[in-house]
């Protein structure tokens, strides 16, 4: 069976991209296309939740959040101790692959409407949930180590970066209006949502070649762990999805999120409150070797291992 389409489309810029051509989105476009992508996913969640919203349900998300917080604080030792880093890089990579990506979290959520896999209602919101807590513990964490920023700081770049601003938005908007609300511009937004994945991804694989090329054979150690950390974070998300007792196709959503790493709103949050910090180590390992990993390799791997719980 032929991959997603939108696949396709990362796959054809990221050839491209290898062969030095001269094929490039403009940024404008670029800028647009993620802005409309993350509120697009926000009015997703928000439709989803119409109607739906009950105690139990909100309960269920906390431990969802809690992983926000435990993921990078795993991930900080590694990154420190075994990758070699320093302190402010490795913070900043933490925050990275403890935060998501809403571009895999697009794809992915794709892929599982295709497969006609049973979503939660509440799914979407977990991209929301799980972006803000690994900015926040790892800034707290670097400021305890260094003792540079404030608390006040932290919780403004995080609260206020255009990811947690757009996909709250779109949340709150799509919760409050409803598929009757929405109805004008559903066609232009709901329905166009692949195409400008498409068009997303073919960017996304621009930009991956032009951070592997030339591959930074010095930083091999990272590179390993931007290849391999994505198939062990998987289960993280796949265990909660099953101790939630979630739809198999939440579960799906929920190992490749915990299996990604963001390329958005982290390294604007990390690149305002730790300027030392080097943001193309980040970028690196989350754009450069992450996501193609869990585009081409890893979400059919989790979506497969994700089978074996349901019958």
């Amino acid at each position: 069976m032929m991959p997603d389409i939108v696949i396709a489309f990362f796959a054809f810029g990221l050839v491209a991209g290898l062969l030095k051509s001269d094929l490039k989105v403009p940024h404008s476009i670029y800028e647009t296309l993620s802005i409309l992508l993350m509120l697009v996913l926000g009015l997703k969640g928000g439709l989803a939740l119409h109607g739906q919203v009950t105690g139990q349900l909100l309960l269920g998300l906390l431990p969802v959040a809690l992983l926000g917080f435990i993921l990078p604080l795993l991930c900080y030792p590694i990154l420190r101790h075994l990758v070699k880093l320093r302190t402010d890089d490795a913070v900043s990579i933490a925050a990275h692959y403890g935060s998501v990506s809403a571009g895999t979290f697009a794809l992915v959520l794709a892929m599982v409407e295709r497969s006609g896999l049973p979503v939660a209602a509440q799914t979407t919101l977990f991209l929301v949930l799980l972006e803000l807590p690994a900015i926040i513990i790892m800034l707290w964490l670097h400021r305890r180590l260094t003792g540079e920023g404030s608390a006040g700081g932290i919780w403004r770049e995080s609260l206020t970066s255009r990811g947690v601003l757009l996909l709250g938005g779109g949340v709150l908007i799509g919760y409050c209006y409803g598929p009757v609300g929405l109805e004008p511009i559903a066609p232009a937004l709901l329905g166009g949502f692949k195409t400008m994945l498409a068009l997303f991804l073919l960017e996304m694989g621009l930009c991956t070649a032009k951070a592997c090329v030339p591959l930074p054979l010095a930083q091999w150690r990272l590179l390993m762990f931007a290849a391999l950390m994505p198939f062990l974070l998987a289960w993280s998300g796949i265990g909660t999805a099953l101790l939630l007792d979630l739809p198999q196709g939440s579960a799906v959503i929920l190992a490749g999120l915990t299996a990604s790493a963001s390329y958005i709103a982290a390294p604007a949050a990390i690149r305002a409150a730790i300027p030392s910090a080097n943001i193309g180590l980040a970028m690196l390992a989350a754009l450069g070797i992450t996501f193609p990993v869990n585009v081409l390799i890893g979400l059919p791997v989790y979506q497969h291992w994700v089978s074996w719980f349901y019958p």
